[in-house]
């Protein structure tokens, strides 16, 4: 009996050039329209960015901050901070460096408030300084102690012969030399189909798979779901198969000694991914010592079946 599900939060509305909610890298990519936005969410958004996005905003907010105080140093008076030089842009760069100086509590002693209104803002800009800095440290450790799974799945899914019917395989490995505990996957099957007044609806099905979850892995891990009768799947032949309108949406979940906790990712599959009559080729040799040797590069190797 096919194990028909209920919405997993996708809707049963479709279309026939629909994309994942998953990307390549296991993020979501859903479009959000007129979502309420507050404070609460600069913390996460700063944590989830790219590296290269969040030392931008970095550099971006420190040249801001300092062209702020240096304005106001400049319309007050350089001379208040014993600057005194020929043009206002020279009279700016040195009230930035002063700013710069003042923010980082660092101080070379060349310029320093000669009265109190330009002590007062100092005193201002120093505090901003250190709270501005202790909240970047916050956001790098939070970046680097977040707990992430690393797991690099198979570019593509084979079909082929398995004992006395046939399967669906996919693989994974983990990015990192550790090894994985109590590694676990949960998938869904999501099935596109035209309906008689030309609409396209869902359906979902939970997906069985020769093996939903292990004690351990040190290398690589190949899930098979097998299709044969009670299947969602049975009823097509391969080369329906191939053109099926149908993704797999896999939850995968394991123990990270790293970070003492369990973490997940998310991964799908479209079935254009479908390799027919392929098979996974190997990707774990033994070395002359008699050590285990894993190769990253040939998981997504495939070969012709004999």
């Amino acid at each position: 009996m096919k194990n028909t599900i209920k919405d997993p939060g996708l809707g049963y509305n479709s279309n026939k050039n629909i994309k994942s909610f998953i990307d390549e890298n296991g993020e979501s990519s859903i479009i959000h329209q007129n979502r309420p936005r507050n404070i609460n969410d600069l913390y996460t958004y700063l944590i989830h960015i790219s590296w290269i996005k969040f030392f931008g905003f970095i550099v971006f907010g420190y040249l801001l901050i300092n062209s702020f105080f240096a304005l106001i140093y400049l319309t007050y008076g350089v001379e208040k901070i014993s600057i005194s030089t020929d043009t206002l842009f020279s009279e700016f760069l040195h009230a930035f460096f002063f700013s710069a100086q003042t923010v980082t509590t660092l101080g070379y002693g060349a310029s320093a408030p000669t009265d109190i209104v330009t002590g007062l803002i100092s005193s201002f800009e120093a505090l901003l300084g250190l709270l501005s800095f202790s909240f970047v440290t916050g956001l790098l450790y939070g970046r680097f102690s977040k707990p992430k799974a690393s797991v690099r799945f198979s570019k593509n899914m084979v079909y082929r012969k398995f004992e006395d019917s046939h399967a669906i395989m996919f693989r994974l490995v983990s990015k990192r030399t550790s090894i994985m505990i109590e590694p676990e996957a949960k998938v869904t099957l999501s099935i596109s189909k035209k309906t008689t007044k030309n609409e396209f609806k869902r359906e979902f099905f939970s997906l069985k798979l020769e093996r939903e979850a292990i004690t351990y892995l040190p290398t690589v891990w190949t899930l098979v779901h097998i299709i044969e009768k009670g299947s969602p799947l049975y009823k097509y032949t391969e080369a329906e198969l191939t053109e099926l309108k149908a993704k797999l949406i896999i939850l995968f979940q394991y123990h990270e000694d790293s970070f003492s906790q369990k973490v997940y990712q998310i991964h799908s599959y479209d079935f254009d991914k479908l390799l027919i009559n392929r098979k996974f080729a190997p990707s774990v040799s033994f070395n002359e010592d008699g050590y285990t040797v894993l190769d990253h590069d040939a998981i997504d190797k495939t070969e012709p079946m004999d």
